[in-house]
């Protein structure tokens, strides 16, 4: 494969290598890059956690948004607690994903999009990219979608909740001060914990996405976390994964709860009516809890999304791209944003939009493109060139596999659910799990003609200050027939599934 650089200009790139090597900066504390002493007390442990946690609990948390809170309540309210081990599998899952590029993002200094278009080319990293900034935008308008039923439980008019939303998310990162943005997140996670007395409540009367991979990656760098501070970022990312997996659990138990031998079991239409329907059965504050966590999810996950796409359009074009910059310093980065967010407000205030119709159909879009986000996550991270000696372990690539197996499964009986309902359900399944063994064969050659079979010996000495050389220095990937052909069969396979999407949605909205 030709290599192609997309390297920033010199100046440019010196200046970001410059932010990256700088203090880590957060919204409980900072730690100085000139600090190089060893953490020997529980004190200074915590106080360093303190530190450098933030995106990894934002970007779990803020996968309890809209969409992710619409699907947990119409599984408990359809489904009752049948699927409640599915939330564990999911919990394990996003830690396994985050944990992957946390350590890419802060081993590297390099943000995902720029990662695929170096290690790619041009033609995957566009299709990256371009996949990225459709679904964010959509999963942007749900959000959207999310701020009108939550703020419509209270008699408010999505007139005025959606534009008062989108200054709200427009004035969030717009201080030019990285502290300050992730200071006013932290109010946000906090109070995603409202959802737990849901389930009290009740007791008396989407998950995965390729944004999070872009966003977690480009906010380590952002907060100029090194691979010194890795084991911290990790307990970042686990204590991320509790807090989605408490939300996450706490709204489907109260609607299995509470709509369980009622009525309402089964009658789910979307997020507004949950929220009126728990008022009824449950008490109005059960009501009112759950259109507050609604319109949190949303806000945060808007939030979140949409700096995914503006980190990942800095990082292809080059232009500065950071929180710690003011609107002035990084016109594009504050730009996209922006005009991201009123785009996806406008259509939600389109009279008559099917704004139920809509989440599902973006929710499905997002799952059925994530495995092939996950497939470039796992050879990024046997690459040696990119990862040096914090490429993944054996262990790791075979449970990163098994995930990548499982999601490949699910998008798959999709788009033959789709495009072929007459087909039986078992011969579906043999389908799919052999064509994602053979995906899966075909991983394992790629890893192995790439980077070798298994990291180096860890020294915690030498490795904690190892990063990656610069990025258009490095030896291009081994060429390989597998790769090439895995890549182009993946390609269309993701072609065959937004049209199967497509398909769903358009019978959704005539009522097939």
């Amino acid at each position: 494969m030709t290599r192609v650089s997309f390297s920033p200009p010199a100046d440019r790139r010196s200046a970001l290598d410059r932010a990256h090597r700088g203090d880590v900066v957060g919204a409980l504390g900072r730690v100085s890059s000139l600090d190089t002493e060893p953490r020997r007390s529980w004190r200074r442990r915590l106080a360093t956690l303190a530190a450098v946690m933030g995106p990894g609990v934002v970007v779990l948390v803020a996968d309890n948004d809209a969409g992710g809170v619409a699907t947990y309540a119409q599984i408990g309210q359809n489904d009752g607690l049948r699927f409640l081990w599915l939330l564990v599998v999911l919990a394990a899952a996003l830690w396994v994903n985050q944990e992957m590029v946390g350590r890419l993002g802060a081993v590297t200094g390099a943000g995902h999009a720029r990662l695929i278009y170096e290690r790619f080319g041009r033609r995957w990293g566009a299709f990256a990219l371009g996949d990225l900034l459709v679904v964010n935008f959509l999963i942007v308008v749900t959000e959207f979608i999310g701020v009108a039923f939550g703020l419509g439980y209270f008699g408010v008019s999505k007139y005025i909740s959606v534009p008062l939303a989108a200054l709200v998310l427009i004035g969030l990162p717009a201080t030019g001060s990285f502290r300050r943005w992730e200071r006013a997140v932290c109010v946000f996670v906090a109070l995603s914990l409202v959802a737990v007395p849901l389930v009290v409540i009740a007791l008396v009367g989407t998950t995965v996405a390729p944004w999070q991979l872009f966003f977690h990656q480009s906010n380590v760098i952002d907060k100029r976390i090194t691979a010194r501070w890795l084991a911290y970022e990790r307990a970042d990312t686990t204590i991320g994964t509790v807090l989605f997996a408490l939300g996450a659990v706490a709204v489907l138990v109260a609607c299995a709860l509470a709509f369980d031998g009622t009525a309402l079991h089964g009658a789910f239409v979307n997020a507004g009516t949950v929220a009126d329907d728990l008022r009824r059965q449950a008490g109005p504050w059960a009501g009112a809890l759950f259109a507050v966590v609604l319109l949190n999810g949303s806000v945060l996950g808007a939030g979140a999304v949409t700096l995914s796409a503006s980190y990942a359009i800095g990082d292809v074009t080059g232009t500065k791209h950071s929180l710690h910059r003011s609107w002035r310093d990084a016109p594009r980065f504050y730009g996209s944003y922006t005009v991201l967010v009123i785009l996806a407000a406008a259509i939600v205030l389109i009279p008559g939009a099917p704004l139920g119709v809509v989440t599902t159909g973006v929710q499905a879009l997002a799952g059925v493109l994530l495995p092939s986000a996950l497939v470039f996550l796992v050879l990024l991270c046997n690459d040696r060139e990119v990862l040096g000696p914090w490429t993944n372990p054996r262990w790791l690539n075979v449970i990163a596999g098994a995930v990548v197996a499982a999601f490949l499964v699910l998008s798959g009986l999709l788009v033959i659910a789709t495009l072929f309902p007459d087909l039986a359900l078992g011969w579906s399944v043999i389908a799919i799990s052999e064509a994602a063994a053979a995906a899966l064969g075909a991983l394992a050659g790629l890893r192995l003609g790439d980077g070798g079979t298994g990291p180096s010996p860890r020294s915690p000495t030498s490795d904690s200050w190892w990063t990656m050389p610069p990025i258009e220095s490095l030896r291009p990937p081994a060429a390989s027939r597998s790769r090439t052909l895995s890549l182009i069969l993946l390609r269309g396979y993701l072609v065959l599934a937004v049209i199967a999407v497509v398909v769903k949605v358009v019978r959704l909205m005539m009522g097939a």
